[in-house]
């Protein structure tokens, strides 16, 4: 049961940015220092991005934890076929986080600020622990919706297909909050690292809204731009 889990979480925390439509372009004030609307952002851009980015995330990591590993690894996934993502994982060897921008990401987002904030948004997961969390979510659910079936008489194919919709439901619920605090900790860490993070937040306009519900794995855009705004804030010393 745990390796299914395993893989439920894993996959609800993967895929953080997937859009799958693109919004007419913003028209609202956007960082100085970041690229003009509308210029494809280049591999060799982006690589510079993750330059600024990385000692300020592996500077609040250590701040924020004791005992992790903080050295982030940034990798870019140039296969097309991958798509828009972005996503953290861990070394399967030496359990180093690896944050992964595929190249389809590079080109949708629109200015330094939008890859930054991604960026810094995938390294809050890894260091709010939120795989760990995440499985453990997955694996309350699977234990309370198979105990249920159990003492309902199933028998054991409805007892474990009860427990993986209760996987499902647990690692699903436990996603939605996770996101909103890896907005909230990615924005701290954009701001820090000298980027725009409403600005950045924008590229929220490049995704589908989710649906407001218990079986969504992400909250509502205008939940977590809000999210960025209390940040903004209360941590980066703007109004």
């Amino acid at each position: 049961m745990r390796p299914l889990i395993a893989l439920i979480a894993a996959l609800t925390l993967s895929a953080c940015v997937a859009p799958t439509q693109t919004a007419a372009p913003s028209t609202t004030a956007r960082s100085t220092a970041a690229q003009p609307h509308n210029v494809p952002m280049s591999v060799a851009r982006a690589i510079e991005v993750t330059r600024r980015m990385e000692p300020i995330a592996e500077s609040f990591c250590r701040s924020r934890t004791q005992g992790q590993n903080c050295d982030f690894e940034f990798l870019v996934n140039r296969d097309p076929r991958t798509g828009v993502n972005a996503f953290q994982a861990l070394h399967p060897e030496n359990g180093r986080p690896v944050i992964t921008l595929t190249v389809g990401l590079i080109r949708a987002v629109r200015n330094d600020d939008e890859l930054a904030f991604v960026i810094g948004h995938e390294v809050a997961h890894h260091i709010a622990q939120h795989i760990a969390q995440q499985e453990a979510a997955a694996r309350a659910g699977a234990l309370i919706f198979g105990a249920s079936a159990q003492q309902r008489g199933g028998n054991r194919e409805q007892i474990i297909e009860a427990a993986q919709a209760g996987a499902l439901l647990g690692a699903r619920q436990f996603s939605q909050n996770a996101e909103l605090e890896a907005d909230s900790l990615g924005t701290q860490i954009t701001c820090r690292a000298g980027f725009d993070a409403l600005a950045g937040a924008r590229f929220f306009s490049l995704l589908p809204d989710p649906r407001a519900g218990i079986l969504s794995t992400h909250p509502p855009n205008a939940a977590r731009v809000a999210t960025v705004r209390r940040a903004v804030a209360q941590h980066c010393g703007l109004a």
